[in-house]
């Protein structure tokens, strides 16, 4: 199986060269969120963390993965993530403790004020991270085996709609609650907002999943594909 036997990239391989897409999307969308989650938005009369843009498509990715690679491809990234997540909280705590000069554009306090409330987004995505990658797995592949793997849809938009809502409470209630930022309302509108804006991108996307299975059906062919999702449940099953 790929993601049991896996000792090396080979960029010739399709199947490895998607997983490596795959997993860079996934990534880059995770730190993308990470670090320009701490700038609240309006959506019409709400409040929201603009990172709900990146986060989608870090499900829609979780979702492909899911069903190409199977568990042990997720959980391999989301550790990946994580560590990297991690990484990036050390950059940015280092980097605070070193003063501008005096002709940077970007003074300290300003520097302080972005990257300062980003380090608290990272400490709470760590954990809600780690949690709702592995309850979006287990329920992914709840929906896949009771429809027998039919459905694609409803796997994909349950597993997200129920990973995202604990994601997001998690994160925000760590990011803004615990630091005092928000109040315990404000808090719950814009976890609340966020969420309800998430799903709904998550929603909308559902053509986008189908679209992109197409795509990886047709990059791969159709034998191939289809051997990579039977490996994927088999792992799932084991």
């Amino acid at each position: 199986m790929f993601v049991a036997s896996y000792k090396g990239l080979n960029l010739n391989s399709k199947r490895d060269f998607l997983y490596l897409l795959l997993g860079g999307l996934f990534v880059t969308n995770a730190i993308l969120g990470e670090v320009i989650g701490s700038k609240l938005i309006l959506v019409g009369p709400y409040i929201a963390t603009i990172g709900v843009i990146p986060w989608p498509f870090v499900f829609l990715t979780t979702d492909l993965i899911n069903e190409y690679f199977g568990k042990p491809g997720v959980r391999r990234l989301t550790f990946m993530t994580v560590g990297l997540i991690l990484y990036a909280f050390l950059i940015l705590f280092v980097s605070m403790q070193i003063p501008a000069a005096p002709i940077s554009p970007v003074k300290d306090d300003a520097f302080n004020a972005v990257f300062g409330q980003s380090l608290w987004i990272i400490a709470g995505s760590v954990t809600a991270f780690l949690v709702s990658q592995l309850v979006d797995v287990f329920v992914f592949w709840m929906f896949r085996h009771q429809t027998g793997g039919k459905h694609l849809w409803l796997r994909a938009t349950g597993s997200t709609a129920i990973s995202q809502l604990i994601d997001t409470f998690i994160v925000q209630g760590i990011a803004f609650w615990l630091p005092g930022k928000l109040s315990t309302n404000a808090f719950v509108e814009v976890a609340l907002t966020s969420y309800i804006y998430k799903f709904a991108i998550a929603v909308s996307l559902t053509p986008v999943i189908y679209a992109a299975h197409g795509a990886i059906d047709r990059y791969l062919g159709r034998d191939e594909s289809e051997a990579l999702i039977a490996e994927a449940a088999g792992g799932a099953k084991a």
